[in-house]
């Protein structure tokens, strides 16, 4: 329009370049100046063109940009770039593929825990009823590349496959281990017929909650104290944690090997180690006060809440 308005100014009044860009512009916009000088008849008849059509085509181009400025696609659009963003200053983060009973099981603890983490889901429903600051969503099949790619899963440190279809769960972890070979994938199961599958496609734990949970039930039969003690042993009421892994390189910041009697760890935090891994990955239940600490090692402690926070204080974790 702008263009049309001036090349007619141009030559139809014979105003100068300048002049026919003012004319056009107060013409288009419907401002109402006066003429730089007087029109011709022919000029005049090109002015009521102009402004026919100018009002016709900037009435809808206005329509237009307002709908696109308040659509909620695009404020869902803008949603998801700030989501995306947040994602993309992750590192060493968890991905947790479905938000159903089990992945919101995964995320409380996540949660718990303060691991930092990525929700995909594929139920718009799911993502705009749970979608917050904390609960980063990803809207998508994880089946599909970029939809892991947006997740960060060649930064992630795990990932968490809690699909309720066991084919599902295959593909993802199929597709996960191609983008990121050093990525922790732990997949839900629901058929044993599935597990090796899982295994042999890249898992490196398979889950089976439904046997899970039948060994946790007869278990409450036949050793019921036992079971209901364990259970209390990672969260207490209120979400605080009484059971912690710690590193070697966290009570032995200065790398040298030491003996579980020498960092003392019951005097100074009130915890008590239950369980020590070797760098070899071998597990050793309640292990002695003369164990010497190896590099690469954890241990494994237990304690109250305030307990595991004095731990957190005192050796920086």
């Amino acid at each position: 329009m702008l263009v049309f308005g001036v090349l007619g100014y141009r030559f139809f009044a014979e105003y100068n370049w300048t002049d026919a860009v003012y004319m056009t512009v107060i013409t288009i916009s419907t401002v109402g100046f006066g003429e730089v000088q007087p029109l011709n008849d022919v000029a005049k008849i090109f002015t009521v063109v102009l402004i026919l059509v100018s009002l016709t085509v900037v009435g809808y181009a206005i329509s237009v940009i307002t709908e696109f400025i308040l659509s909620r696609s695009n404020f869902e659009l803008l949603k998801e770039r700030r989501v995306l963003k947040k994602i993309e200053e992750l590192e060493n983060h968890v991905i947790v593929v479905g938000y159903g009973r089990n992945g919101k099981q995964a995320v409380q603890k996540l949660t718990t825990y303060g691991k930092p983490f990525v929700i995909v889901e594929r139920s718009e429903e799911i993502v705009n009823k749970f979608q917050t600051d904390e609960m980063l969503f990803i809207t998508g099949n994880a089946n599909e590349d970029e939809v892991l790619l947006k997740a960060g899963v060649d930064r992630a440190s795990t990932l968490i496959s809690a699909l309720p279809n066991d084919s599902d769960n295959l593909f993802v972890v199929l597709s996960a281990r191609q983008m990121n070979k050093n990525l922790h994938i732990i997949s839900r199961a629901s058929e044993e017929t599935t597990y090796q599958k899982l295994k042999f496609a890249g898992a490196d734990n398979v889950i089976m909650p439904d046997k899970i949970g039948g060994d946790h039930m007869a278990s409450l039969v036949v050793v019921p104290d036992l079971v209901e003690f364990l259970d209390n042993l990672q969260v207490t009421t209120g979400g605080r944690v009484n059971v912690q892994e710690i590193t070697f390189e966290a009570v032995c910041p200065d790398n040298q090997t030491r003996t579980i009697r020498d960092i003392d760890l019951r005097a100074k935090t009130g915890c008590s180690i239950i369980g020590y891994k070797s760098p070899s990955g071998d597990y050793v239940i309640n292990p002695e006060a003369s164990l010497l600490l190896e590099r690469d090692s954890k241990l494994i402690v237990i304690g109250r809440p305030e307990q595991i926070e004095n731990l957190h204080k005192e050796f920086a974790i």
